[in-house]
């Protein structure tokens, strides 16, 4: 796939993921890797409602912007993904109300309520507070790239994927499931030897 189908295929997904209100406004930031060397990066402070094709920097995996733009502030946190998996090749950082409500409450999501969540999700951790655009969270976020998704506290949502599409999926399949969290209480989650089976059926 070339750049520019590359840089379409970024901004679309980030306005779907504003129309689908998972993100608003300037938040958030999603990027996508373009080769062993590359990564295609939301810009600072653009709507992503409003955002296109060209409006994405082209950013090296040492951290240095390939020709104009400046890259979102969090392009750290990308990297320390991309570094950690090379299967990974989309990362997808959001705001959505009801994965920011348990962030900010710091509560442990639940992920064993139904088998879409079992399945696409699995257990999703919550790192503590760090501030945004620091070496520290990006340590943080690195510490837990084995996860689909992660929680930060007062921050949002983070999730990788293969493919932007994964990614995209996994953040939209997160909010659910954080609504879920939220308006179900207290209540029992899929047995463990049930958890295996869909793994194991499904996978």
């Amino acid at each position: 796939m070339t750049e520019s189908a590359y840089r379409k295929m970024l901004a679309d997904v980030c306005v779907m993921l504003y129309d689908r209100k998972l993100t608003v406004s300037a938040g958030g930031n999603m990027s996508v890797r373009l080769d062993d060397k590359h990564i295609l990066i939301t810009p600072s402070g653009r709507n992503k409602g409003l955002i296109g094709p060209d409006d994405m920097v082209k950013v090296t995996m040492t951290g240095k912007t390939v020709g104009n733009g400046r890259p979102s502030i969090e392009t750290g946190i990308h990297l320390a993904l991309y570094k950690k998996n090379k299967e990974v090749n989309a990362v997808v950082h959001c705001h959505p109300l009801c994965c920011t409500i348990v962030a900010v409450r710091g509560e442990a999501l639940r992920t064993d309520l139904t088998p879409e969540g079992v399945l696409l999700l699995g257990d999703v951790p919550t790192i503590g507070y760090f501030t945004p655009g620091t070496k520290g969270l990006a340590d943080a976020v690195a510490a837990c790239s084995d996860s689909k998704a992660i929680l930060m506290e007062r921050h949002g949502a983070l999730t990788q994927g293969r493919t932007l599409e994964e990614a995209y999926n996994r953040m939209e399949e997160l909010e659910f499931q954080a609504g879920l969290h939220i308006a179900s209480g207290d209540v029992d989650g899929i047995p463990d030897d049930e958890k295996k089976r869909i793994l194991g059926v499904l996978k």
